[in-house]
């Protein structure tokens, strides 16, 4: 089985051109999956069937898993084995009649103006990792984008003369992205002041945000920084790095922003997509008639 997971992979890298990280996530789901297959003594793919796979996803659903987490396995699972199928290790597919997860209607977290403020402001600027934090706040909540396409900003994607930059998203797809004249700003002050004090010969490369021993810094390295933040700003809801993304979607559209252009600036490859913030908007406007209309 490991062998076919490792063919499929490759696959995903050298013919489908997916990222590294998404290659990563596919690579866990399915070496999770495997492991309890072969703890049920299953080394061969023809002999797994419906029942495999529904006592897997009961044992995904008792642990704790969310639906969102658990419909991503689904997805990992069914290209997988789609994958085996078109390639004849499988007479049948034995996903194709299991339901996928449904998933749960729950909205994003979207913070305040004035809760990303509080969160945006409390880094010491006057060291050289607060310099680098309060930089790294700034874009995420100006650009909206992902933290792996923040991480993996480079020096050479940063084109302040013109107010954008340039990420690279979803299967590397390259898109340009406004950013305001703060965060222009404070990423500035990093380059100059902190950067260089970071930066380590033949470890920094070219990457924007480094952590303290000169490397490009690290997803958790976001999250723990995020979370530290949160907890001393007094925010009292969970927020994470995509908690800014979701932040700067719902403040464009509630201030009048166009949905398409919403969508090109997240890169969105459906609008389907975007259109969640348009509920979270649609929320923000009963929660405002309800507050100051007289019969609210």
């Amino acid at each position: 089985m490991k062998t076919f997971l490792k063919e499929y992979l490759s696959v995903l890298r050298l013919e489908r051109n997916l990222s590294e990280n998404t290659i990563s996530s596919y690579k866990n789901d399915l070496t999770t999956f495997l492991n309890f297959l072969e703890q049920k003594k299953i080394d061969d793919p023809s002999q797994i069937i419906i029942n495999h796979i529904t006592i897997f996803f009961n044992i995904l659903y008792e642990n704790g898993l969310t639906s969102t987490t658990s419909a991503r396995y689904f997805s990992s699972i069914k290209s997988f084995f789609s994958y085996l199928h078109m390639n004849k290790y499988i007479e049948e597919n034995p996903i194709e009649r299991f339901s996928s997860p449904k998933l749960s209607k729950n909205l994003p977290v979207v913070l305040t103006v004035e809760e990303i403020n509080s969160i945006i402001n409390l880094p010491d600027i006057n060291t050289k990792l607060g310099l680098r934090d309060k930089a790294l706040l700034e874009l995420l909540y100006a650009c909206g984008t992902r933290v792996a396409e923040i991480i993996n900003l480079k020096i050479s994607d940063l084109f302040f003369k013109e107010e954008i930059i340039r990420v690279f998203g979803k299967g590397s797809k390259e898109r340009i992205v406004p950013i305001g004249s703060s965060a222009i700003h404070w990423v500035e002050e990093y380059l100059i002041k902190s950067r260089p004090l970071l930066e380590k010969k033949m470890k920094s490369e070219n990457f924007v945000f480094l952590n303290n021993r000169g490397m490009k810094l690290s997803r958790m390295g976001v999250w723990k920084m995020i979370n530290r933040y949160t907890t001393e700003s007094g925010v009292k809801r969970k927020v994470h790095p995509h908690t800014f993304r979701h932040s700067f979607a719902t403040h464009l559209l509630e201030g009048g922003a166009d949905l398409r252009a919403v969508q090109e600036m997240l890169g969105h490859a459906d609008i389907s997509t975007t259109q969640i913030y348009t509920h979270i908007d649609r929320d923000y406007i009963k929660q405002i008639h309800k507050e100051f209309h007289p019969r609210g």
